[in-house]
């Protein structure tokens, strides 16, 4: 069996369209704080996101691939705050969360979009999707601020 040697990671060529250097990417992230409070599960899910969004850096995608699993701890979070959450899926999730006033119409806007762009890779439909970096941010952040809001208001 041969191996192969991986290269060492260098910086993907639209990198420097968002940041000068790596460590630029720190201030994109480093607001993105863990919530006290927020279940286990939600936690690890939200510190891959966060690290995947300044992996972007190396890898662009990786921000498409950040605002996927930012969703995945909202709808962890969502499911232990909305009555009868059950299995319902996640489109369900954010109308109930909407309706009943867990989630503001932006929150909701936000998590409906990218419920949208992750369906569409889930499923088949979009093969390829690259986010800008500054976007994804900015999506992964609102699920980060919704787990943190969520955590904080009694159950």
């Amino acid at each position: 069996m041969t191996t192969q040697r991986l290269p060492f990671p260098v910086p993907d060529e639209r990198a420097h369209l968002f940041v000068d250097s790596y460590a630029d990417m720190h201030d994109l992230v480093e607001d993105l704080v863990v919530p006290a409070g927020a279940p286990e599960a939600a936690a690890t899910v939200l510190r891959t996101a966060r690290e995947l969004l300044r992996q972007s850096y190396y890898c662009y995608e990786f921000s498409t691939v950040a605002v996927m699993h930012s969703l995945i701890a909202v709808e962890i979070v969502l499911r232990d705050r909305i009555p009868d959450a059950g299995t319902k899926p996640l489109f369900q999730l954010i109308k109930q969360g909407a309706d009943a006033g867990v989630l503001t119409t932006r929150q909701a806007e936000h998590l409906d979009y990218g419920r949208k762009i992750r369906n569409g890779m889930a499923h088949g439909q979009t093969t390829h999707a690259a986010m800008p970096p500054a976007m994804a941010a900015e999506m992964v952040t609102t699920s980060f601020a919704i787990v943190s809001e969520l955590c904080a208001a009694p159950a």
